[in-house]
């Protein structure tokens, strides 16, 4: 099966790709030279931005934020968490992964993943809040997202 770069994987497509099991939202790139370090392999930057790509197309396909409108919350990621397991290099294809685990009334945790050749390469979790859009308090997460946390991502509401 060919990997189809910047687009959702379905589910076959991404067990057919390696992964343990599908992820709600997991899309296919390539590691660029751009990307690579002094000991020719990815630099852990470049790792925080494929999964900040991952992020913000999540928040966009789930209906969190538009990244437009003066409406939309402000994201901020409260913590994270991230363990690099195996080293990636040049021209390496990977799938990166993002879904949310639980939440509560203005918060939720995500878990992230790079996925290489069926190998985990690294792990991203983090809490993300909502603020209002001018950063004066919390903005509750719409009831339709919450729905959908739980019925596409396996998410529970946690108390």
């Amino acid at each position: 099966m060919n990997l189809i770069y910047h687009t959702p994987l379905d589910a076959t497509a991404q067990l057919a790709h390696g992964l343990s099991e599908p992820q709600p939202l997991a899309m296919a790139d390539r590691v660029r030279f751009s990307e690579i370090d002094a000991l020719h392999h990815v630099n852990n930057v470049a790792y925080m931005s494929w999964f900040e790509r991952m992020r913000i197309r999540y928040m966009q396909e789930w209906g969190i934020s538009g990244y437009n409108s003066a409406k939309d919350p402000r994201i901020v990621i409260r913590s994270g968490t991230i363990h690099y397991r195996q080293e990636m290099v040049l021209d390496e294809d990977y799938i990166a992964t993002c879904g949310c685990t639980a939440w509560r009334n203005s918060s939720f945790s995500l878990k992230q993943q790079v996925w290489s050749g069926g190998t985990l390469r690294t792990t991203f979790d983090c809490v993300i809040v909502l603020l209002q859009p001018d950063g004066s308090g919390k903005y509750p997460i719409p009831d339709p997202v919450k729905s959908r946390f739980a019925a596409v991502d396996g998410a529970q509401e946690e108390s």
